[in-house]
């Protein structure tokens, strides 16, 4: 099945796909028809290199995942109706990899599946209907999660906030309300930040309400890479726990080892940080529909209390468990975890000696294969430079190198690549964003 000219695609897609279904690059998009590793290969058999693609968290097409999705598929793929081992095997694995007793899985097909299910659990444990998120948050598609992502509802065209959800600052160090270059640590930073949802807590008690959850992607993703001071998830789990609410940390784009040292990033804030939920998805199947939601047996009860069944055709089948058993064991094999320190340290440090050398970089943070860059137009005042991330996105995609920009001023070039990303990746990037900011300051 294919085969059609590029300019025969693009006509189809027009004709056929919704127009609110986005491209990258949409005045030159790119016909992608394979991939490998670390890269993907254009109709003419031309490799670029992937530093966006966090779904294909163990590279590209790996034969070991193919595999085991291939000999699975032979065999049995139906509902979890039945009684099956790899789903049981599979929950049994991922629950040893958290703390806490996050012990109760519920298989589903799709990070917004995943959020919206949280939800659901948050309101029927605590009685409550009040979201505190992030701003700039993205939680999913789907229209619970829509109501709790400003990333769309304060979009032009977005409907606004709604009534029960809250917004709280989202805690930027370097261009949010509490900023370094102030006097203060980061962890009184964090203080500040935390104290922010004790205020919205307190206005929902001067309404007579009171949060049923906080939810935060570990590391915010969509509003520009942002990693939060270490204090900070503890203290607001803190507050959110003592009025009534309970806590999720959203891992859909950052978890299964991409911040390396740790499984999951919120632990790369405090180990003895627990959830109250988590919720997994994107890389956990390398490109197969699968995620998860984890949670603890006393919420799980909750949850089962209503006697209304919770059921998923596809959520748990055998084959989406043997492929998302196959990338752990990936994970592990090929020492990938390790492989995020390695390469997301030398990433950093280039970044950070390059933003000594450039004045159009403001900041750079990440943690293992998560990696921000923050360009500004005047590093005292920290003006986003969003033209200038765009112009460095279009010469990378010339260079065969793709990267994309997010942030509330699309000026942050984010880099979540593959797992497999090498120190040959990573230099052959690094030497191209050199000569690109060279054209530009030079």
């Amino acid at each position: 099945m294919g085969n059609l000219q590029k300019d025969e695609t693009k006509s189809l897609r027009k004709k056929h796909i919704g127009p609110s279904c986005k491209l990258f690059f949409k005045e030159d998009p790119l016909k992608i028809v394979r991939g490998e590793g670390a890269f993907l290969y254009d109709e003419n058999d031309t490799p670029y290199l992937d530093c966006i693609n966090n779904v294909a968290h163990v590279g590209h097409c790996n034969r070991d995942v193919v595999e085991a999705g291939y000999k699975q598929m032979q065999v049995l793929n139906t509902n979890s109706r039945f009684l099956h081992d790899n789903l049981v095997l599979y929950a049994e694995r991922l629950a040893t990899s958290l703390p806490g007793n996050l012990s109760v899985a519920f298989l589903v097909n799709s990070g917004s599946e995943a959020n919206d299910l949280a939800l659901r659990m948050a309101y029927q444990h605590t009685g409550n209907k009040d979201v505190i998120t992030l701003d700039h948050a993205y939680h999913g598609h789907v229209v619970s999660l829509i109501d709790i992502s400003p990333y769309k509802f304060n979009l032009p065209g977005g409907k606004g906030c709604p009534e029960h959800t809250w917004v709280a600052p989202v805690p930027d160090i370097y261009r949010g309300k509490h900023r370094t270059g102030t006097g203060l640590t980061e962890h009184e930073l964090g203080s500040k930040y935390a104290s922010e949802v004790d205020s919205i807590i307190e206005k929902m008690a001067d309404k007579g309400r009171a949060p049923a959850v906080f939810i935060a992607e570990s590391l915010q993703s969509c509003g520009g890479q942002v990693i939060f001071p270490d204090n900070y998830l503890g203290e607001v789990y803190k507050s959110v726990r003592a009025a009534g609410g309970i806590v999720i940390a959203d891992e859909v784009q950052v978890g299964f080892g991409r911040v390396g040292k740790h499984m999951w990033a919120f632990q790369s804030y405090d180990s003895s940080l627990v959830p109250d939920i988590v919720t997994m998805g994107k890389p956990m199947g390398n490109g197969h529909p699968i995620a998860a939601v984890f949670t603890t047996p006393e919420v799980a009860q909750s949850f089962s209390a209503t006697g209304v069944e919770y059921f998923n055709t596809y959520g748990g089948n055998p084959v989406s468990c043997a492929i998302g058993n196959a990338v752990l064991d990936v994970i592990e094999k090929e020492k990938l975890m390790e492989n995020a320190v390695e390469v997301g340290n030398y990433l950093l440090t280039e970044f950070k000696q390059l933003a000594g050398r450039y004045k159009c970089i403001g900041d750079v943070r990440g943690r293992g294969l998560f990696v921000g860059i923050d360009l500004v137009k005047d590093k005292a005042t920290r003006e986003p430079d969003t033209a200038l991330a765009k112009k460095i996105l279009t010469t990378l995609k010339e260079k065969h190198i793709l990267i994309q920009t997010d942030g509330p001023s699309n000026n942050v070039i984010k880099l979540k690549p593959p797992m497999v990303f090498s120190m040959e990746n990573a230099k052959h990037l690094v030497h191209n964003i050199v000569q690109v900011f060279d054209s530009v300051e030079n």
